[in-house]
């Protein structure tokens, strides 16, 4: 499927459903977590936690309370608490996860972040090429609207050259 990329922060989008770089246990703390945290009130972070822990690359979604959205997909690419790094196959299996979970949920528009490639370590250029193939790949059935976003303009370079270079490959 098609995707955009924008440069933001993901707690200002509205869709459907946002997508929230998560770590095993679903503790909203810094980077995309704690934007969305603070944007979308403590009771987003609550939510999340009561719905935690849950396995590395899985998902689990609540309510988007403050945020523009009905939905927070909070995706596991990273492990509990981030005490660890994350891995091509735990951003793989995330991205694949938040995708079809905002199918599962009817999305039309889906938000999905660098997922593992801030606070978790994973170099940003590699990230997005597995996120970008990850995208591309997924048949849709409700999803017509996937944006993946960056919040720095250097990030949001990376992320858009690797785009084009996945799209140029799929032509």
């Amino acid at each position: 499927m098609d995707f955009t990329v924008v440069q933001g922060d993901i707690a200002q989008q509205s869709a459907d459903a946002l997508v929230n770089a998560a770590g095993t246990s679903l503790q909203m703390g810094s980077g995309v977590a704690g934007a969305l945290r603070r944007a979308g009130g403590e009771a987003l972070n609550q939510a999340a936690v009561r719905k935690g822990p849950v396995d590395l690359g899985g998902v689990a979604d609540t309510y988007a309370y403050d945020l523009d959205a009905e939905y927070v997909i909070h995706a596991a690419a990273m492990p509990h608490y981030g005490d660890g790094e994350a891995t091509a196959e735990s951003i793989r299996d995330a991205t694949r996860a938040s995708l079809e979970r905002a199918e599962e949920l009817d999305c039309e528009s889906l938000v999905v972040p660098a997922l593992g490639c801030g606070v978790a370590g994973f170099d940003l250029a590699e990230g997005a090429r597995i996120i970008a193939e990850e995208i591309q790949a997924h048949d849709p059935r409700s999803l017509g609207d996937v944006r993946f976003i960056a919040y720095s303009g250097s990030g949001y370079e990376t992320v858009s050259r690797v785009a084009d270079e996945i799209r140029s490959t799929r032509e």
